[in-house]
Order: structure tokens, then sequence, then C-alpha cells
């Protein structure tokens, strides 16, 4: 079983404690999130919890936690861009994440802590060429501590789609996607790093972009030492390389603050649901209440022993 942990929210970033303490308790409770009151169990003991998967902007309140999770594999999903606070208005400034990256590298690997310049924008302040500059600058910067780059351009989500329009953002041309690609991937190639798109409908192959699998099988199967046995997660978009996992997020959570995010689109739900957060809840800026329904989550190991077996 793979964790998500999270695509909902930035877990590692606001809510480091909550996660700490249900992998200690070995077992969490998420919401559904077409259907409030049903409540799922998971399992978290380490023979059934392959692998954990954390995405944050900013996980260092993490750093000084992970010793908590040494019978865990985990890797982490970092997103460093440049904008200003007019698309990220509560991070901290770039400076301050890239030595987060380098640390957070340093003490794990950097096999296991990937880059994510995403979602790219362009405006008239964020131009093609600023996001040349800004992308070489980056990937001068963190090449040494990871080695892989994962790029997505933005994507007007219906559920937020009037708020985004709102701010000013706008989906990116084809042209303007091609030319792009092709810088960046020039750039990512000179610093030794690979580079793959997320979910993008349209084939990068030729600039020299991959398609990215975010949750990815191969890289859990060499962390792991070991074959793993998982499918694509139907969950995603059709694009979406990524393999099953069980997300612990809850949507209307983030505080980053970012103008483009799809995770908050109900600014009293996230307002309401941080001031419910209880770092000992089994659930996320929720509790367990009488009309829930609580079901117990199938929970195994992806693991390919036997494949394992007859290798060795």
């Amino acid at each position: 079983m793979i964790i998500s942990a999270s695509r909902r929210t930035d877990i590692p970033s606001f809510f480091s404690d909550w996660i700490i303490n249900r992998f200690r308790e070995q077992y969490a409770c998420v919401r559904n999130p077409m259907n409030f009151h049903q409540v799922s169990r998971i399992r978290l003991s380490p023979d059934v919890v392959d692998c954990i998967v954390f995405w944050s902007k900013n996980p260092a309140p993490m750093l000084k936690k992970l010793d908590a999770l040494k019978d865990y594999m985990f890797y982490f999903q970092f997103t460093l861009n440049a904008y200003g606070q007019d698309l990220e208005a509560a991070l901290p400034a770039p400076a301050v994440r890239i030595q987060t990256f380098r640390s957070l590298s340093e003490r794990i690997g950097r096999d296991r802590v990937l880059w994510r310049y995403d979602p790219i924008i362009i405006n008239s302040r964020y131009t093609i060429d600023w996001h040349i500059r800004t992308f070489r600058f980056l990937a001068g910067q963190l090449c040494p501590y990871t080695e892989k780059v994962t790029i997505s351009f933005l994507d007007l989500y219906p559920t937020i789609a009037r708020s985004q329009k709102g701010a000013g953002l706008r989906e990116l041309s084809f042209s303007q996607k091609t030319v792009l690609a092709k810088g960046l991937a020039q750039i990512a190639h000179s610093y030794g790093l690979k580079i793959a798109a997320c979910a993008e409908d349209i084939d990068l192959t030729s600039c020299g972009i991959a398609p990215a699998s975010c949750i990815d099988g191969r890289l859990i199967s060499k962390l792991l030492h070991c074959p793993i046995d998982a499918g694509k997660d139907k969950n995603q978009r059709r694009e979406c390389g990524c393999i099953q996992s069980i997300d612990l997020g809850l949507y209307n959570t983030c505080q980053n603050g970012c103008a483009y995010c799809y995770a908050n689109h109900n600014a009293a739900a996230r307002r309401q649901n941080f001031s419910s957060y209880d770092p000992h809840s089994p659930l996320l800026c929720s509790r367990i209440m009488e009309a829930d329904r609580i079901t117990e989550r199938k929970a195994a190991s992806c693991r390919d022993m036997q494949l394992r077996l007859f290798e060795g």
C-alpha cells in the first residue's frame, strides 16, 4: 500500500505533528471527499505501508521529525517555484526554501527529494523569459541535491476556474508550452537532471521530456530493493502516470495561499477546517461524529515477494 500525504493539502508544512502521530499510532481516518460522513479507517503499520509520498512546498517542520518514520520508506515531492506573493502569498522566501531542500536531501538522499517546478504560469510578470531565467537559477542551486525535476502547466480546474480567472490566470497555448518545454529540457539536461511532465495532454517527448509518474512504481521498487505489484491510479486523470495510493489529506485546509491552488475552493471552509485542527485526532482537521459511517479500508503490501525470492 502506498500512502499519499497529500495531493489535497500541504501536510508536511502545516500538519506534521498530526502525520507523525498517525504513523506512531499506526492508523488514520479519512473522509470521502464526495460523501462527508463516509469515513475510512486505514491501517498504517510498516508491514502494509510500502512507501509514503509526501507532497510539500515547505517541509521544514518535518526535518526534525523524520526519525519517527525510521521504519518506513518515503520520499518527497518538493514544489519550488520562485513566484512572488501575488501568487504564493504565505510561502517563505525562495532562498529559505532552497536551504530546506538542501537540508532534506542531505538528510535522506538526493534520490528521495524530487523537485517540482509547477504549475507554470504565464502573464505579464511571469513571462517565458522569466521562467527560463528562474528555472536555470533554481536548477543550478538544486542539481547537487536531486536527480529529477517534474514540470506541469497551469490547469483551470472547473471548481476554481472562476477564482483563477479573477486572479488573471490563463492556460498556456500549445506554442507557449512547446517553447518553454524545449528551453526547460535543455537547461535540466545541462545540469544532469532528468525532466518529466505531470499529466500533460500533449506529447513532449520530442522536447526531451518524458511523461511523469509522481507516485512512481519504478522509483519505489528501487528504494525498496523489491518489485511491487500496483496498477495505475484510476482516480487520477487519464494522462496521470501514478500508481494506486491512498491519500490522507483533506481539501480546503492548506494555508500556503497560492492563487492557483486546486485544493482550496472555499475560503470559509478552509478557515473552519483549519480551526478544527487537532494533532491527536485520527481525522485531519475534523473529529469523528455520531453520523459518520466508519469502514475498515483493506490494507495489504504491494511488494511482490515471490518475484523477489525467484530473482534471488
